[in-house]
């Protein structure tokens, strides 16, 4: 096994690589004076299995690039399988036509990878489950689940009056199972958003009334939605507000926004590499996935069960 690490997330990358035991392969990645990127693997990888880690988080393009000519790279250098290993696919909320004359850039994204050379794919907590449908090549859809819960039963044991909210109607199976999983009540909030990055809750539907409350959700962008909800958690009587998000994206104001907002908590995992910035933030803390998706490649390595990992 050979595994290969891009710039979007070095420090996933080496956690997986001490997870697994095997180091990370000797690997050049950088940019031309004109920001043209070059990828150089400086030791043989003829005949083995690569898994190349790259999240395609921002910047979207640069990291999507470095992905996909890595994957040449590591195909040019006879390797006998490549696994494009991506704990956050970028450009997943673009999976369908929105209006007239618009694209379906998960789709054209998922032709990419597999146009490149990639074998298979692993990642984490798609937005639309239908992207898996989108390759043609095998995907292994893992969850964040088993350590955002392992996470949530140790901080809030013999908690009672838990309550699993989501944040907006798409969310609710997620949060269901989360609920069930912690046997905590559950929430929803009934969203109307006029504009793309903005939106309004308009009413909290199941009892929040002082209780402990936790907002579930995949993606965390603009924070708007998140923030908003936790207001009117708020607003019904919610005694605390917590919140665990899959993939901390956090754009624009976001920061700015949580830091004001009635959230006490705020866990990621780290499929993005955090800044400075966030990491500095006091109610931002991270969880990370690297035993789940270092434990995911070993056993597609080893050609055994990906889903028995959640039964």
């Amino acid at each position: 096994m050979k595994i290969i690490a891009c710039n979007s997330n070095k420090v996933l990358a080496e956690s997986i690589s001490s997870y697994i035991g095997v180091p990370l392969a000797n690997a050049s990645i950088r940019k031309f004076a004109d920001h043209e990127i070059f990828v150089e693997i400086n030791e043989n990888i003829r005949g083995e299995d690569v898994f190349i880690i790259q999240s395609t988080s921002h910047p979207a393009n640069d990291h999507l690039m470095e992905l996909l000519i890595c994957i040449d790279a590591a195909k040019r250098g006879s390797a006998k399988r490549i696994t494009a290993v991506i704990p956050y696919y970028g450009y997943a909320r673009q999976d369908r036509k929105t209006g007239p004359r618009t694209p379906i850039t998960a789709k054209l994204v998922a032709n990419l990878i597999t146009s490149s050379g990639a074998d298979r794919v692993l990642t984490m907590d798609l937005h639309a489950g239908q992207i898996q449908g989108f390759f043609d090549i095998p995907l292994d859809n893992i969850f964040s689940a088993p350590p955002i819960i392992k996470d949530m039963k140790k901080k809030f044991k013999n908690n009672s009056n838990l309550v699993i909210a989501s944040p907006d109607v798409g969310g609710v199976v997620r949060a269901r199972a989360f609920a069930k999983r912690l046997n905590a009540g559950l929430a929803i909030a009934d969203k109307r958003r006029e504009k793309a990055g903005e939106s309004d809750v308009m009413n909290i539907i199941g009892d929040v009334n002082n209780k402990t409350c936790i907002l579930l959700d995949d993606i965390a962008d603009s924070a708007g939605t998140l923030c908003n909800a936790a207001k009117a958690l708020k607003n019904k009587g919610a005694k605390e507000i917590f919140s665990y998000i899959a993939h901390g994206v956090l754009s624009g104001k976001a920061l700015e926004r949580i830091q004001n907002s009635a959230i006490e908590e705020l866990v990621l995992t780290d499929s993005i590499q955090a800044s400075d910035l966030i990491k500095n933030i006091k109610n931002i803390r991270h969880i990370s996935i690297a035993p789940l998706m270092g434990e995911a490649i070993k056993r597609i390595s080893s050609d055994s069960s990906v889903s028995a990992l959640f039964d």
